[in-house]
Order: structure tokens, then sequence, then C-alpha cells
């Protein structure tokens, strides 16, 4: 098993293992339920972790979950005509004023 991915919030882990099982890649979540102990051990050390079962699929693993990432940002920002507020380029609408794109 390999670790590919931490991170502090379960629900990215868990956007990242539906990721992986969707490309038939078999994957785990480790430390899924350490936060309570947050403070009492460094915070880093119980976030949430992604390993994959065979040693093999790593690579492939953390090239999906890089293209995951990245396609956050690939629209253009954009301004809003209603209120001038600046959105990135993924939002359809106004995080502010909730005009349409």
């Amino acid at each position: 098993m390999k670790k590919v991915a931490s991170s502090e919030s379960l629900i990215t882990i868990n956007h990242y293992k539906n990721i992986l099982e969707s490309e038939d890649i078999t994957c785990e979540i480790r430390n899924e339920h350490l936060g309570g102990i947050v403070g009492e051990m460094p915070f880093v050390e119980v976030w949430p972790e992604l390993w994959v079962k065979h040693d093999l699929d790593a690579d492939r693993a953390k090239q999906l979950i890089d293209e995951a990432n990245s396609d956050e940002s690939q629209e253009p920002s954009w301004k809003c005509r209603r209120c001038g507020e600046d959105n990135e380029g993924q939002f359809a609408a106004c995080w502010n004023c909730g005009e349409n794109l």
C-alpha cells in the first residue's frame, strides 16, 4: 500500500477516493476518525490520508488527483455585471450577489 494524498479535509479525501474508484483504483482512507485528538498530536499527523492498495497504481492515482485539482481553474475569471465583484472561472453565478454569468 502507498499513500497518495493527505488533507485537512475529509471531504477532499473522499472526493479523491471517488475519483480513483471511478478509474478502478482500489484505495482506502486512513486517519478518518482521528480529528478528536488534534492538539494531543501534531495536526498534520492526524489528517485523513488516502492510500492505494497496489503500489503500481500510485503514480496514476497522483496524476488523477493533480488533474482534479487543476480542473477547478480552467475557466478564466470574470467580473460581475451587477456588483463588480471578481469571480473565479468555475463559478456560474457571482458569489457576492448571485447574478448569473
